[in-house]
C-alpha cells in the first residue's frame, strides 16, 4: 500500500515531500512526479489534490505564512514591553523562521508564484505584512504629526532589509559570508535607519 493513503493524510504527505525538495534542490528544482515519488505515491493521485506543481508549491508557502505569522504575532506580543521592543522583535523572528524553516521560506519568497492565482496565500501573507505594519505603526505613533513617517514604508523598509540579509548572510553559504552573526547586522541596520527618521534618538 503507498504511504500517502496508509497514514490518510495524502495532501499532507505531498506537502512533506515537496518540502523536501524544495530544500535540496529550489522551488523550481523538481517535478510533480518527484513530489509524487518521495510521497510514494502515483503521479496520478497528486491531482485529487493539486492541479499542478504551482499549486503544490502553493499550499507549502500558504503554510509557511501560517507559521511565519504566528511567530511574528508572537514576537510582537501586543507591542509589549515597548514598540521598540516590540519592532525589533519582529525583525528577529524573520531572520529565526528563515533559519528554521528553509523550504517555507523558499517556497513563499523565491518561487516566484503569482500571488493573485492564489486568493488563499495572498490572505495569509497579508496577515503576516500586517503584524509587520501593527508593529511599525506603534513605533511611530507618538511622534508629532507632521514628523511621522508612514507606519507601512517603515515596515517595508524593514522588511527588505531583513529579506537581504537573510538572502545574503543567512542563506547563502558563499560569496555573501559575513564576520557579524545575521541577528546583529539587523539590530545595527535597524538601528542606523531608525534614528536616522528621529524615531529613536541619535545617542541611543
Amino acid at each position: 500500500m503507498k504511504r500517502g493513503y496508509h497514514h490518510g493524510n495524502l495532501r499532507q504527505a505531498l506537502v512533506e515531500a515537496a518540502l523536501e525538495l524544495i530544500a535540496e534542490t529550489g522551488p523550481q528544482g523538481f517535478t510533480l512526479s518527484e513530489a509524487a515519488k518521495r510521497a510514494d505515491v502515483t503521479p496520478a493521485a497528486v491531482y485529487r489534490h493539486f492541479s499542478g506543481r504551482d499549486d503544490l508549491i502553493a499550499e507549502v508557502a500558504r503554510q509557511g505564512f501560517e507559521i511565519f505569522g504566528a511567530l511574528l504575532e508572537y514576537a510582537h506580543d501586543g507591542g509589549k514591553p515597548s514598540a521598540l521592543a516590540a519592532f525589533e522583535a519582529t525583525g528577529r523572528a524573520y531572520i529565526a523562521f528563515a533559519r528554521k524553516y528553509p523550504g517555507h521560506y523558499m517556497a513563499m519568497f523565491e518561487s516566484g508564484l503569482d500571488f493573485a492565482v492564489h486568493p488563499a496565500l495572498a490572505q495569509t501573507a497579508a496577515r503576516s505584512h500586517d503584524v509587520m505594519d501593527r508593529a511599525a505603526t506603534g513605533l511611530v505613533a507618538g511622534m508629532p504629526a507632521d514628523r511621522r513617517p508612514p507606519g507601512r514604508m517603515i515596515a517595508a523598509h524593514v522588511w527588505a532589509l531583513s529579506h537581504g540579509i537573510v538572502e545574503l548572510f543567512l542563506r547563502n553559504s558563499g560569496a555573501g559570508k559575513s564576520p557579524f552573526p545575521p541577528e546583529d547586522l539587523l539590530e545595527s541596520g535597524v538601528g542606523i535607519y531608525l534614528r536616522g527618521l528621529g524615531i529613536i534618538p541619535a545617542d541611543r
